[in-house]
C-alpha cells in the first residue's frame, strides 16, 4: 500500500512506490485455494487469481450438486474401516452437511490414525484438509505437528493450513504467528497471497489478502497498535490504501490527534486519486469524529465534508451535517425534501441510463 510509513510516525514523507504482484505470490495463492476446497472442487481447476483488495473477492466456480439423503450406513462403515484420505474427507463433507454428528465423531478418531508418521507432505496436508471438513480444526493442528516443513514451497504450505487450522479453531494467537512466519520478514508480501475464506452457496470463493487477515487476528488479540503496523507495510495504492490508512488510524489510539490526522489525510489523498468521493465522505466524518473525541477542532473536517457533499451532489450526505447545527435549519429543511424526493437531484432514486 502505498503511504507516507515513515512520515505518520517520525514526521517525514516517503515516495510511494507501487508493486505488482510476483509470480511466487500468485503460486502461493493458487495452492492456498486448491488446499481450501474439497476434492469434488480441485478437480475442476484452477479456482482463480489471488485477490487484490482487502474486502473478500469472489471467485467463481462449479461445485458439486449436494446429496440428497445421507451416505447409507453400509457404505460408510466400509469407507470408515478402509478408505482413503479422499474417500474419508467425503464422508466427512456428506456427515457435516447432514449433521450427523456421531459419524463425525468416528471419522475425526479415524482420520487422527489413518496415516501415522512418518508421512509425506501432501499427506499430512490432505490428512488435516479432511479434519477440517470433519469439522476439527484443532485436530488437523495435531496433523499437521507432526511435521517439520523445509524451506521454500513446502514450508509456505505447512504454514497456510496451520493458518486455516487455527483460524477455524479461533486460535487466534496460532493464527497469526502463522501468517507471520509465512512474510518470511517482508509483511508487504502478504498483500498479494489471498486466503481463503469460505465457499459460497453460489459456488463463489471468498478470499481476503492475508496482510488485512493478520491484521484482525491481532485485533481480535488487542494489539491494535501492530496490527495498525501490519497495515502500514501495505503498498498497494488507491481505496485499498485509503481504507487501511484509514483503519490505521482507527487502531493507533494511542497516537497523538496531529499523527492521526495525517494518516486520514494520506487516506484522503489516496481516495481522491482514483476519484473514491464517497470513501472520501467517510473519511472526513472519521476525521471530524477523531478530532471531537481527541480533544481537537473538528470545525475543519465539518466544512470539508459539507464542500464535498455539496459538490458531489450528496443531498443525504450534507442534510446528515446541516441538521446537527441549529443556525443551518432552514438549508436542512431543503436538503430534507430533497432527500425525501427520490426524483430531484441528490435524491434516493436510481437515476436512468
Amino acid at each position: 500500500m502505498p503511504m507516507r510509513k515513515a512520515g505518520l510516525v517520525l514526521g517525514r514523507s516517503v515516495p510511494i512506490r507501487p508493486r505488482a504482484p510476483g509470480p511466487k505470490a500468485a503460486v502461493v495463492a493458487l495452492l492456498m485455494m486448491l488446499w481450501a476446497l474439497p476434492p469434488w472442487v480441485r478437480a475442476q481447476g484452477s479456482p482463480g487469481r489471488p485477490a487484490a483488495a482487502p474486502a473478500a473477492t469472489a471467485v467463481p466456480l462449479a461445485p458439486a450438486a449436494a446429496p440428497l439423503e445421507a451416505m447409507a450406513e453400509p457404505l460408510f462403515q466400509a469407507v470408515l474401516k478402509d478408505g482413503d484420505l479422499a474417500e474419508l474427507e467425503q464422508a466427512c463433507q456428506d456427515a457435516a452437511h447432514f449433521d450427523r454428528s456421531e459419524r463425525l465423531r468416528q471419522l475425526r478418531d479415524r482420520l487422527l490414525v489413518v496415516r501415522p508418521i512418518p508421512q509425506p507432505l501432501t499427506v499430512v496436508l490432505a490428512n488435516a484438509n479432511a479434519l477440517l471438513s470433519c469439522k476439527a480444526p484443532e485436530t488437523s493442528l495435531t496433523v499437521l505437528d507432526r511435521y517439520g516443513p523445509g524451506a521454500g514451497a513446502e514450508r509456505t504450505q505447512w504454514l497456510i493450513q496451520v493458518w486455516r487450522g487455527a483460524s477455524a479453531a479461533l486460535l487466534h494467537r496460532r493464527a497469526a504467528e502463522a501468517l507471520t512466519r509465512l512474510a518470511a520478514g517482508n509483511l508487504a508480501s502478504l498483500e498479494t497471497m489471498a486466503l481463503p475464506l469460505l465457499l459460497r452457496e453460489d459456488g463463489t470463493l471468498a478470499t481476503r489478502p492475508a496482510l488485512d487477515v493478520l491484521a484482525e487476528h491481532l485485533q481480535v488479540l488487542g494489539e491494535n497498535d501492530q496490527a495498525a503496523r501490519v497495515l502500514l507495510a501495505g503498498r498497494m495504492p488507491g481505496t485499498i490504501a485509503a481504507e487501511r490508512l484509514a483503519r490505521a488510524a482507527q487502531l493507533m489510539a494511542t497516537l497523538p490527534l496531529a499523527e492521526r490526522d495525517r494518516m486520514i489525510e494520506a487516506a484522503l489523498d489516496q481516495a481522491a486519486a482514483v476519484g473514491a468521493w464517497g470513501l472520501a465522505s467517510e473519511l472526513l466524518e472519521q476525521q471530524r469524529l477523531q478530532a471531537l473525541s481527541g480533544g481537537g477542532d473538528p470545525a475543519r473536517a465539518l466544512a470539508r465534508h459539507l464542500r464535498l457533499s455539496q459538490r458531489i451532489d450528496d443531498a443525504y450526505g450534507e442534510w446528515l451535517l446541516r441538521r446537527q447545527d441549529p443556525s443551518q435549519a432552514a438549508r436542512a429543511q431543503v436538503l430534507e425534501r430533497r432527500v425525501r424526493s427520490p426524483r430531484e437531484s441528490g435524491g434516493h432514486a436510481i437515476p436512468p441510463p
